[in-house]
């Protein structure tokens, strides 16, 4: 993993380097860049593929105790990440994490060349689902994502409705999910940085502006959801879609919201067809 010194701290990412069209990918809460990795062994022959690791509860080192962690400060440390390593011209792939329509909204989508969103927190749903309550409940509490999560080391918890259950419709594998889990297991920091992330949400009115922004994005856009999510909502997607004045969909069946892990190589031909266009 390359390391990158940004405002907030030290970002960890991986880069396979080449001289192909650049792709960068986003994650997720509590989980780290790996949500990728057959997708980006899929498109590495003939793309870059830079996927940073978000501090978003999946991340290894913890960043500063000011660090703005809200949303809307994730999205800018993004556009920091982009600018830092000098890309333009990026395609930026997100699932789960919504901030696109925040990084839109901040005036600060200028090295994005195309836009891909794939099943995410839109609109007012955030933090999104039945996952995203209980996280928020947590998160409220003294001691309670230590807590939440220290339950999720017995594996058949994390298959629960109110935990990943419905955010994969095939169990990630157990030593991808303990990795994602270990530093908030072991780390009050780490927990800090994702309480902020959790309680960072701003009003409904606020998010409802960052989708309309969306509007405003005038380079081409694939919406990829899920069919058959039950965390982010089809009609999110459909919507944003509609949303977009060069947006197109294109629905996957068989997949919740992580359709990296469940229908990685659909959503690879997708993102391939997609870039090929001009």
């Amino acid at each position: 993993m390359a390391e990158l010194e940004l405002s907030a701290g030290v970002v960890e990412y991986e880069d396979t380097g080449g001289e192909g069209p650049v792709v960068v990918l986003l994650h997720g809460v509590a989980m780290d860049g790996s949500l990728w990795r057959h997708v980006v062994a899929d498109l590495r022959d003939g793309h870059r593929c830079v996927v940073p690791t978000l501090p978003l509860g999946g991340h290894r080192r913890p960043m500063r105790p000011d660090a703005d962690l809200s949303v809307l400060g994730v999205a800018r440390l993004v556009a920091e990440f982009l600018d830092a390593l000098g890309l333009t011209d990026v395609t930026l792939v997100m699932n789960d994490w919504g901030g696109a329509q925040a990084l839109v909204a901040d005036g600060r989508d200028q090295r994005i060349g195309k836009l891909v969103i794939t099943s995410c927190e839109a609109f007012d749903n955030f933090p999104p689902g039945l996952p995203g309550k209980n996280l928020y409940a947590s998160a409220r509490m003294p001691g309670g994502l230590r807590a939440a999560f220290t339950l999720l080391k017995v594996k058949p918890m994390r298959r629960l409705p109110m935990t990943w259950g419905r955010m994969s419709r095939r169990p990630v594998p157990d030593a991808v999910m303990d990795a994602w889990f270990r530093p908030l297991w072991t780390s009050k920091e780490i927990r800090r940085d994702l309480r902020k992330y959790v309680l960072g949400v701003p009003p409904k009115a606020e998010l409802l502006r960052w989708a309309e922004a969306l509007r405003t994005f005038d380079r081409p856009a694939l919406v990829a959801w899920a069919s058959q999510d039950r965390v982010m909502p089809p009609e999110h997607g459909r919507r944003l879609a509609a949303m977009l004045p060069r947006g197109e969909l294109v629905e996957i069946a068989d997949s919740y919201t992580l359709i990296p892990e469940d229908r990685p190589e659909e959503l690879a031909r997708h993102l391939r067809e997609f870039l090929r266009k001009g």
